[in-house]
């Protein structure tokens, strides 16, 4: 009989002891620097915290930019932070030609990328390539154009603006400021967003909206086309614009022109805040070209490792617009300085 209690004494005393070890054990683990013990907890939730330490994927950006056109910059400039928090090997390339851009994709195909993001200025150019690489089994994402198509053509997700309801805010904001008769500048005919970023404006615009197109690659031809028109037509008093380089552009064609005409725009870089805070331009409609870049990238990073897909194949993912104006161009200001607004 004293023998079993002392057997289960000792039993007892055993346990006792490597419970205490265990428990040591954990304290100690628990109690080391971010760089012990917390690194097991750290990498348990790099998924959720995006820090890849997943294989590295090879990410094909291909938009339609134009050169010299800085809009793009802080496209890429976002795509460039997801990529590097992704661990992602991103391969960007553009061209504003059509056929050009769906080659680009073609090469990306041939590349076998693990994913495309893809602007979708004109649609119809880009359906059969796009095909391709979805046959491939490569999944593709649109950005920055193509709202009205890209499920259509079957792309996983789509990040950017409603241009026909930028448009129409923008219309609603010239009416606010008491414009009577506007020129809206397209840079690129036949460019869906651009398109219809005007229809928009003259949806709700109730004074008169008319189109120019111009040459969106020769600046001086911009210029001088904008002040041609303003000396032919003095009741215009509003210059309404589709980029920031065209705004600033405007600006000088109205004081060349001598006549009362001012200049607003869609989309913002670090020198057109600095032409709204001196009212050189009277307000601009931002949709985050950083937030597009990076959620492009993000949302293919995210889809491969997690399965993960924004909007569930139905809904964009919508960054703007937001106007930027004097009253709130100092907040902005800060982060155009550092190009992600």
């Amino acid at each position: 009989m004293l023998e079993q209690m002392d057997l289960r004494l000792n039993r007892t005393r055993r346990a006792s002891a490597l419970a205490a070890l265990v428990t040591a054990g954990v304290l100690i683990a628990t109690g080391c620097s971010s760089q012990g013990g917390k690194k097991a907890q750290d990498a348990s939730d790099d998924i959720s915290a995006g820090k890849a330490n997943t294989p590295r994927l090879k990410i094909a950006m291909i938009t339609h930019a134009a050169p010299g056109d800085t809009f793009w910059d802080t496209i890429r400039k976002g795509a460039k932070a997801a990529a590097a928090k992704d661990n992602v090997d991103l391969v960007y390339s553009s061209n504003p030609n059509a056929a050009d851009q769906a080659n680009l994709i073609q090469n990306a195909i041939d590349q076998h990328v693990d994913g495309i993001a893809v602007t979708l200025a004109k649609p119809d150019a880009m359906k059969g390539v796009i095909a391709k690489a979805e046959k491939a089994g490569i999944p593709v994402v649109g950005f920055n154009a193509g709202l009205d198509n890209w499920k259509d053509m079957g792309l996983l997700e789509y990040f950017g603006q409603d241009e026909s309801i930028a448009g129409q805010a923008f219309g609603k904001r010239l009416n606010e400021v008491g414009a009577k008769h506007n020129i809206c500048v397209i840079q690129d005919q036949g460019h869906v967003a651009l398109e219809a970023r005007c229809a928009g404006v003259k949806k709700t615009f109730k004074g008169k909206t008319e189109n120019l197109y111009v040459n969106g690659t020769d600046m001086p031809s911009v210029r001088s086309t904008i002040n041609a028109k303003l000396r032919q037509d003095s009741s215009i008093d509003y210059v309404v614009t589709l980029g920031a380089p065209f705004a600033l552009t405007a600006v000088q064609s109205a004081k060349d022109a001598g006549g009362k005409a001012k200049v607003a725009t869609f989309d913002l870089n670090k020198t057109l805040v600095a032409a709204v805070k001196s009212g050189d331009v009277q307000f601009a409609v931002d949709q985050q070209p950083f937030l597009q870049g990076y959620l492009s990238i993000d949302s293919l990073w995210l889809y491969k490792v997690n399965g993960n897909f924004s909007g569930g194949g139905e809904k964009p993912v919508l960054t703007g617009p937001a106007f930027v104006t004097k009253d709130n161009v100092e907040t902005i200001a800060k982060f155009a300085e550092k190009g992600t607004r």
